[in-house]
C-alpha cells in the first residue's frame, strides 16, 4: 500500500475505531480499576494477557519481570514491530481507583497515564480485524512492567536485552497528549536525598535543626546551582515528604527530584554539584544526609528527518493534529539505547496528570487510535525504514 493511500483510509480507520467505542472505553475502564504500582503490576498484566488471549493471539505469557506479552503473527513474519505500553501507575494499591464514566470523558487514577494506552493494545487486534487488515510483520503487543520511578524501565530492559529475534521497529503508545510526538530522549537523572536526624542528637548545639529545616537548607543549595541555557538544563524538584505530626520535630525528610539536560556531561556535573553541596550540609548541621540514584537516561534519538518521523508527522497533519515534539525520558529511552527506530504517541487530551482526578477526553480518542494504526500499517509496508 502506499502512503497516500494510507492517509486517505485514515477517516476509515477512525469510524471503525469509533464503531468500536464500547470495547475501547470499557477496556480503559476495567485496566484503570486495577491497581498497578510499580512492581506491583502482575493482576493488570494478567487482565491484558486474557486480553491478547480472547483476541487470538499467539505466545501469550508473562516474563520473568512480569511483562505481558501477546504475538499477531504476520503472513510473513520477516519482521517484527513491538508496540509498547507501560502497565505501571504512579498510584498504590490504598488509592480508590474507580473510574467515573459521562458521556465526553472519563476520570480516575491512571487513566490516561496509562491505562488508555493499554487499552488501546487490547483493542487494536480486534480493530485490525474488522477493517480486514493482515500486516505481513509479526506484531508484538506488550504490557511493560517496572517502567516508572524506581522500576527504571526494568521490565522493558529486560525483554531488549534478553530477546533472540531482531525487532525493526517500535511505538511507544500513552494515553495523553494527542499530538505528542517524540523521537529522542533527553539525558536524565533521578534521585532521592534523605535527612536523617541521629537519635542522640545534640538540640542544645549552635545551628540544631530538625530533618525538614535540614532538607530546606539542601533544597535552598539546589536551587541556587547555575544551569546553561544551552545545552536546555533544568532540575526539577518532584517532591518532598517528612515529619509525622504538628507537634513533634522532624527526625527524617526525603527530596525526590530530578536532572534534565541534552547533555550527558551536564546531568554529570550537575550530580557532582549536589554531591559537594550536600556533603557540606551533612557537616554543618551533624545530620545524615543521604543520596540514592533512581534512574539515569543518556541523550540520543533519531532524526527529525527519519521516515518514521516524516511519515508520523505526515498522519498528524492529516488528522488536523497538532504536533507537539517533546524528548522522552519513558521506554522510547531503552528502544533507543539499543538502536531500534521507535517513537511515542499519544492518543487523546487529559488533565490532572498523575493525580487521582486524572481525567482524558473521549471524542479526541478515536483520531489517537486511527493515528496509531495508520503508522502502524506504514510500518508494515516498510514506509518507515531507513534507506
Amino acid at each position: 500500500m502506499k502512503f497516500t493511500e494510507i492517509k486517505e483510509q485514515l477517516k476509515t480507520y477512525r469510524a471503525a475505531a469509533e464503531s468500536m467505542r464500547e470495547i475501547i472505553l470499557a477496556n480503559a475502564v476495567m485496566i484503570g480499576e486495577i491497581p498497578a504500582s510499580t512492581f506491583y503490576e502482575d493482576h493488570r498484566v494478567r487482565f491484558m494477557e486474557d486480553r491478547f488471549s480472547e483476541c487470538g493471539l499467539q505466545n501469550c505469557s508473562t516474563d520473568e519481570v512480569g511483562n505481558g506479552f501477546g504475538v499477531l503473527n504476520g503472513e510473513t513474519g520477516e519482521r517484527r514491530i513491538l508496540l509498547v505500553a507501560h502497565a505501571d501507575t504512579v498510584f498504590s494499591e490504598k488509592v480508590d481507583h474507580t473510574i467515573s464514566m459521562q458521556a465526553d470523558r472519563m476520570a480516575g487514577p491512571g487513566i490516561g497515564d496509562n491505562s488508555l494506552g493499554l487499552a488501546a493494545l487490547a483493542s487494536l487486534p480486534l480493530l485490525l480485524e474488522k477493517l480486514d487488515i493482515r500486516l505481513n510483520s509479526d506484531l508484538i503487543l506488550m504490557a511493560a512492567s517496572r517502567s516508572l520511578g524506581r522500576g527504571n524501565l526494568e521490565g522493558l530492559r529486560f525483554f531488549l536485552n534478553n530477546n533472540k529475534h531482531p525487532i525493526q521497529a517500535a511505538l511507544c503508545v500513552e494515553g495523553v497528549k494527542l499530538g505528542r510526538l517524540s523521537y529522542s530522549s533527553i539525558g536524565m537523572l533521578r534521585g532521592e536525598i534523605t535527612v536523617r536526624v541521629p537519635e542522640m542528637y545534640d538540640w542544645t548545639r549552635f545551628g540544631a535543626a530538625g530533618a525538614i529545616i535540614t532538607l530546606n537548607d539542601v533544597i535552598n543549595k539546589i536551587n541556587r546551582i547555575p544551569l546553561p541555557k544551552r545545552p536546555k538544563t533544568s532540575i526539577v524538584l518532584g517532591s518532598i515528604e517528612g515529619g509525622n505530626s504538628f507537634n513533634n520535630i522532624a527526625t527524617s525528610s526525603s527530596l525526590r527530584f530530578e536532572i534534565r539536560s541534552e547533555s550527558a556531561d551536564v546531568v554529570r556535573d550537575i550530580l557532582n554539584e549536589i554531591k559537594d553541596r550536600i556533603a557540606e550540609i551533612a557537616l554543618e548541621s551533624s545530620a545524615e544526609v543521604t543520596l540514592d540514584i533512581v534512574a539515569r537516561r543518556d541523550p540520543g534519538g533519531i532524526d527529525f528527518r527519519h521516515p518514521l518521523v516524516r511519515r508520523a508527522r505526515d498522519i498528524l497533519k492529516q488528522l488536523n493534529i497538532e504536533p507537539r515534539v517533546a524528548p522522552s525520558t519513558s521506554e522510547l529511552a531503552e528502544l533507543i539505547r539499543h538502536e531500534i527506530p521507535a517513537i511515542t504517541l499519544g492518543l487523546t487530551t487529559g488533565s490532572n496528570l498523575n493525580q487521582a482526578n486524572e481525567e482524558v477526553l473521549i471524542e479526541p480518542i478515536f483520531n489517537g487510535i486511527a493515528q496509531l494504526l495508520g503508522l502502524l500499517i506504514a510500518m508494515d509496508e516498510g514506509l518507515c525504514d531507513e534507506h
